[in-house]
């Protein structure tokens, strides 16, 4: 619910040294790069979850590693919290500030500075959009292959604080598993480069440990990520189902075949609606369930695939077959499902949750998310990607009314301890943030939060990094 999400008390300390921290960061910053007005800090208050908000104390835009290295001493030195941001796309209040914290936006740090083809890899700082890679290297047949539904916005360094996904990542892995090396500026100021170019890197894998972790151990500014060369073709397919049973199930089946497309996403017929009418991609109106399935390589691997694919659609019962016939054909079917989320918020105000569940629960999961909704007196339009069970059931209600949005937080929170009960977990791609912070607990144990809870303090003793976030604030270490 809206009410237990609750920000910790502000340092007033720093509230009352406001215009001498204020004086420090023009000193180490050009004026272009530091926001301290009201009005242009109210543009940094919230990200995509909206719902909440907060005015930081001031807005650092550094152009270089070492220009963040500066305010990160400074910020260390003041003992003022920092709140990394990139484009602002999470969904999960992961770049929410508070008035006591200054807010370092890697806005004007977004150039692309080595593309490597032969050795398939680019080195980018960390305010470059992820689409902005691929379309760097696709006229030389190559492409990087997260691809979040907002990569036409979002950008890598939030991509890696939150291991973002992507429809695309069922065969090609999500951000982690593209990530190769990273230059990142502690707490403390100092610069570290873990990984590289190369396949692996000596030593621990630092590097696992900094992809997914919200901003709280450092700030990424550049990053070292893999190409992969573009396939000899691609074809997006739709499959259209009488029932949710029949299409998830059907997903189900394909996985457990050990058939793996290139994506595979699942609509509900309130989802294929708001999506059709907005992108007019042809998708059928008259099936309660309906899966993208994209499938590539050369026609005859496309045609195989796609034959074993259609057996098993057809074993589950499915209405409607429809097979993309033209580059611009498949654009438009793909423009559909990633607009998606936007589409719905032309239709009403809606949360978007992101747990996960093991593929063949995938029908009970459906089932039992339809029933929580309804039980709230609540609609939900579910979009997501089946082929690994990551879900994204948006919760539709009305903003405008308070008791309504209550009742969708609390939905939400059912859906996803509905998605640990089912032995999946919190999130798949979104992150923790304030929006699932209080449900930790239900995913881990004591034990396991603060071994968590040591690990960040080794890199952030004081936790002044993106703080009241990912834990819940009743369990904080001091």
């Amino acid at each position: 619910m809206m009410s237990q999400i609750a920000f910790p008390r502000l340092d007033h300390a720093i509230l009352a040294r406001r215009d001498s921290i204020l004086d420090g960061l023009a000193a180490i910053l050009p004026r272009e790069c530091l926001i301290t007005d009201e009005s242009g800090r109210r543009a940094f208050e919230t990200d995509a979850l909206t719902a909440y908000r907060r005015v930081p104390l001031a807005v650092a835009l550094p152009r270089s590693t070492q220009e963040v290295q500066r305010v990160m001493r400074f910020c260390r030195d003041q003992k003022v919290n920092v709140v990394p941001r990139g484009a602002g796309t999470s969904l999960s209040g992961g770049a929410i500030p508070q008035e006591d914290a200054v807010v370092i936006a890697m806005t004007k740090m977004s150039r692309i500075l080595e593309i490597n083809l032969a050795d398939r890899f680019a080195r980018v700082e960390a305010g470059v959009t992820n689409l902005a890679v691929s379309d760097a290297v696709g006229p030389e047949g190559f492409f990087y292959a997260p691809d979040p539904s907002s990569q036409l916005a979002c950008t890598i360094g939030g991509n890696i604080a939150m291991n973002s996904g992507g429809a695309h990542c069922l065969k090609y892995g999500v951000t982690t598993n593209n990530l190769l090396g990273v230059r990142f500026v502690t707490v403390d100021g100092e610069i570290l480069d873990l990984g590289g170019p190369a396949m692996d890197a000596a030593g621990y894998d630092f590097l696992g440990l900094i992809c997914g972790s919200e901003g709280q151990l450092g700030i990424v500014t550049e990053a070292t990520v893999r190409l992969i060369r573009s396939p000899e073709g691609a074809r997006p397919v739709l499959f259209g189902f009488d029932s949710a049973e029949d299409a998830s199930q059907c997903v189900a089946s394909i996985i457990g075949a050990g058939i793996v497309p290139v994506a595979m996403e699942y609509m509900d017929r309130p989802a294929i609606h708001i999506c059709e009418n907005f992108a007019h991609a042809g998708y059928p109106l008259d099936v309660e369930a309906m899966l993208i399935i994209e499938v590539e390589g050369s026609e005859a691997e496309m045609q195989a695939l796609l034959a074993r694919i259609g057996a098993i659609a057809k074993a589950h019962n499915v209405r409607t077959v429809r097979e993309s016939m033209s580059a611009m054909e498949s654009a438009q079917i793909w423009k559909g499902r990633k607009s998606a989320f936007g589409a719905t918020g032309r239709v009403a105000d809606y949360i978007c949750m992101d747990g996960t569940v093991p593929t063949g629960r995938l029908p009970e999961a459906l089932r039992r998310t339809g029933e929580i909704c309804a039980s709230f007196g609540l609609r939900v339009a579910n979009v997501f990607h089946a082929g690994d069970g990551n879900m994204h059931p948006l919760i539709l209600y009305n903003v405008n009314d308070p008791k309504e949005g209550e009742l969708a937080e609390a939905a939400g929170a059912a859906v996803l301890e509905m998605c640990v009960e089912l032995g999946g977990c919190l999130t798949g791609e979104h992150g923790v943030g304030i929006e699932k912070r209080e449900l930790m607990t239900r995913q881990f144990s004591e034990i396991e939060l603060d071994q968590q809870k040591r690990v960040r303090a080794v890199f952030d003793p004081e936790g002044r990094l993106n703080p009241a976030k990912v834990f819940p604030l009743g369990r904080r270490a001091a």
